[in-house]
Formats: C-alpha cells, sequence, structure tokens
C-alpha cells in the first residue's frame, strides 16, 4: 500500500520526500504511520524500477531537496494496481481507502465501477468481529456493551459505505456489462 501511495501522489504532481511523507501519513492516519525506514527504500526500490525519477531543488531556507516525479512506468504500475487491486485491498478497510484515494486516476469509468462493485460484493456477505459456532454474531446479540457498540457502528458504517458504493456505481457505470 506504501507503493500505491507514492504512486498515487506523484501522479498528481511532483513531491520531494518530505511532503509525499506528509501526505501518505494524512491519509492513512494513526492507523498505519509511515516511517522513514519504510517509505525510503520503497522510494528508493521504485527509483531503480524507473518507477520514478528523483532530481535535486534548491530548499526554501537550507539544504538541497530531492523531488520526485512519477515516470510512465509508474504511471502504467499505477494503473495496473487500481484496476486490479488485491483482494486484500478489497477487504481491509484502510487499504481500501488507500485504493479508493486514487481510483479517481483510473481513465474507465466501468474499470473504476469494477472496483466499487469488488468492494460491494465483500461486504454483502455477512460477517462480524466475533462469532459463536461459526455463526457471525449480530449487534444485538451480546451482552457486553463494548462489543455492542463495535458490531452496531460496524453495521451502521457498512449501510452507509453500501449504499454510497450502489450510488457511486450507477453513477460511473449505469449500464453494468
Amino acid at each position: 500500500m506504501l507503493e500505491l501511495s507514492i504512486l498515487g501522489f506523484l501522479a498528481e504532481e511532483p513531491l520531494h520526500g518530505y511532503e509525499l511523507k506528509e501526505r501518505i501519513k494524512a491519509l492513512q492516519g494513526h492507523v498505519r504511520p509511515v516511517s522513514d525506514g519504510a517509505l525510503y527504500p520503497a522510494i528508493s526500490r521504485l527509483v531503480a524500477a524507473e518507477k520514478l525519477t528523483q532530481h535535486t531543488e534548491e530548499g526554501a531556507s537550507a539544504a538541497p531537496r530531492r523531488v520526485l516525479s512519477l515516470t510512465e512506468a509508474g504511471r502504467a504500475d499505477l494503473m495496473e494496481r487500481l484496476r486490479r487491486p488485491k483482494q486484500v485491498e478489497i477487504t481491509d478497510q484502510v487499504r481500501f481507502n488507500t485504493v479508493l484515494a486514487f481510483l479517481r486516476h483510473l481513465p474507465d469509468r466501468r474499470e473504476q465501477a469494477a472496483v466499487l462493485r469488488r468492494r460491494l460484493e465483500f461486504l454483502e456477505e455477512p460477517s462480524s468481529f466475533f462469532y459463536r459456532d461459526g455463526t457471525p454474531v449480530r449487534a444485538e446479540e451480546p451482552d457486553d456493551l463494548f462489543r455492542q457498540g463495535m458490531l452496531r457502528v460496524a453495521r451502521a458504517t457498512g449501510q452507509a459505505e453500501r449504499a454510497w458504493l450502489e450510488e457511486a456505481i450507477a453513477e460511473l457505470d449505469p449500464q453494468p456489462s
């Protein structure tokens, strides 16, 4: 997901490493913080794979900064990652939000809708944080106030997300294939 975030933000404009890190932190929030020990090796891998270029610019007050730009190979990689997200990128909420943040870069509206359909199909499967005898526990069932709260919030969030996905799919691809 870190590489997807790097490619996605650089598809919007060239950035220096610190700006890129701040944007990724804002996107992922406190849930999955990004460290320099993860970010800069990922950037180096993408530069080595010729998906990014870098050049040095004068810094605003002191040291020069390394500015990163997306190459055509990087743009092609981004499009492929958006067109065919891994299953975990569909099922994990934080990872899906990262895909969603950059899905607008995928030019084909039907391909955008196909990604949203995969998420909708996942959300329509019965699930829970808790199971009893292999069956998902519903929000009304636990005697535990806190588990009940988790399940009620998850249900409300899921309902809102499903409603938005249905609206977005209808707008992107009114005649599903």
